[in-house]
């Protein structure tokens, strides 16, 4: 029975990740039907078989097509951020773990696309929780802004004259807008808590979805909540762009 015990632990760790049922669901609906007899390699198969087929096409499902979580990440893009080892799921490696919608961009931060997939998941898709992960050593603190923007029109570029997306001329930013909406940061635990904020009083976003933030120091490989305490400063950790010799504020977007 051990050794039974053991294979099925090993069958159902493998097969969660592949998009089956969490893996405390099966074991728990194998010991219910053991204690009464009814447990059978066709049984076991048969739902192995029916949760594959919901997994591929739960889209159709609507709210009830949910990931594994009810949950969507917003994360930054670097490759040192690992979403799966920060807040202990699987969504990213491999792609399709099924525990969460994950959207990475630069800095993890608030855009009018990060909205929109927000708006789509938690309104239409079952999710209920949204997670964004920052972290230390972002290349979002990396740079002024408007030196960015300084660099573009060096090589000809006017940034006040481009579409940001060609397949919606409707969306436009102002004029000298374009260094604030690259959105490089002072510091990463204030735009953190900004990122936070904004999410809970957007409007496209349901009052009940329940909104966390965090910091992933790729210093230590430990997760925190942001802070604005000092103390966060006496670690040979940047999380500021003064750490990384940036002179000058950016452009005012998360003060």
């Amino acid at each position: 029975m051990e050794h039974a015990d053991s294979n099925l632990h090993s069958w159902v760790e493998v097969h969660s990740q592949a998009g089956m049922k969490p893996v405390n669901d099966i074991l728990a609906a194998h010991y219910n039907n053991e204690e009464i007899g009814m447990t059978t390699l066709k049984k076991q198969l048969e739902d192995h078989v029916k949760a594959i087929n919901h997994f591929d096409t739960r889209r159709r499902y609507g709210p009830d097509g949910h990931n594994d979580r009810s949950l969507w990440v917003l994360a930054c893009m670097d490759e040192r951020l690992p979403v799966d080892k920060a807040l202990g799921i699987h969504a990213d490696s491999p792609v399709g773990g099924g525990d969460a919608h994950l959207f990475r961009n630069a800095g993890g931060i608030v855009t009018d696309d990060a909205i929109r997939s927000a708006m789509l998941t938690c309104n239409f898709f079952g999710t209920k929780e949204i997670v964004i992960v920052q972290h230390t050593q972002c290349g979002m603190l990396s740079a002024n802004a408007a030196d960015l923007e300084q660099a573009f029109r060096d090589k000809g570029i006017d940034p006040d004259a481009i579409a940001v997306d060609p397949s919606l001329p409707e969306l436009t930013l102002k004029k000298g807008a374009f260094a604030k909406w690259i959105g490089m940061m002072d510091e990463v635990d204030r735009a953190c808590l900004k990122t936070i904020e904004a999410f809970k009083n957007h409007p496209l976003i349901p009052d009940d979805v329940v909104i966390s933030g965090w910091i992933w120091e790729v210093e230590t490989s430990r997760l925190r909540a942001p802070s604005l305490d000092a103390g966060r400063m006496s670690k040979n950790i940047d999380v500021t762009s003064t750490q990384f010799g940036v002179k000058g504020k950016q452009p005012p977007r998360w003060d």
